[in-house]
């Protein structure tokens, strides 16, 4: 892949994990592969945005176009936390927002600039999946979260063979489905023994929003 397109994908794509593996799996694999890929990445958004969408109703339209292409988990987390509303809301989210996007494209361009001249020993190649390993790890704090990784490694691992690595594409798509089912049946869990002990079920269910 020509450089200049892998850098411009930066502002394209202004999601880090999806653009590491849109960039990892160009010439690999299928456009359509690459494609759902990155749509699996971050479909997380779904659920930013619902959050956010009481925060973004009352602001202007340039605002609600602008602001969904600079939400990524950080800026989400920030702004989540914060109480400012209206102007103070808009000016908070887009400072915080640009510090993000200013470093990401600074980084980037050092790396495009500079990278080749990095000694291929240094086998940096495994930074990508050894970041993504660790994002998985430290969001393994409940047990659908747990079923959706196991499941989603276990398929890619029996689907290897597959042609244009759409092995990836079917594990991630079983991951969700394990991991939506097995959010299920914790909530029947937790709805049978809030019937059969009321104290028990409400210890359980703030346990449950505790974790999440």
């Amino acid at each position: 892949m020509p450089t200049s397109i892998g850098f411009a994908s930066s502002f394209l794509i202004w999601a880090g994990s999806a653009q590491l593996a849109v960039l990892t799996l160009a010439g690999t694999a299928s456009w359509l592969t690459i494609v759902a890929t990155a749509i699996v990445i971050n479909t997380r958004h779904v659920m930013y945005s619902a959050a956010m969408a009481p925060r973004f109703r009352d602001q202007p339209r340039w605002f609600r176009w602008v602001g969904p292409y600079l939400l990524v988990d950080q800026v989400f987390a920030l702004a989540m936390a914060d109480d400012r509303k209206g102007q103070d809301f808009r000016r908070f989210y887009v400072a915080t927002a640009m510090v993000f996007w200013v470093g990401w494209h600074i980084a980037l361009t050092i790396g495009f600039l500079f990278g080749s001249s990095v000694p291929e020993s240094w086998q940096l190649s495994v930074a990508a999946p050894v970041m993504f390993t660790g994002f998985v790890v430290l969001a393994l704090t409940r047990r659908p979260a747990v079923v959706s990784a196991v499941v989603a490694a276990a398929t890619c691992l029996l689907t290897l063979g597959l042609p244009n690595r759409l092995g990836l594409l079917v594990g991630a798509a079983a991951g969700v489905v394990a991991g939506y089912i097995a959010d299920g049946l914790d909530d029947r869990a937790r709805g049978e023994t809030a019937v059969g002990d009321p104290a028990a079920g409400a210890k359980a269910v703030e346990e449950s929003g505790e974790r999440s």
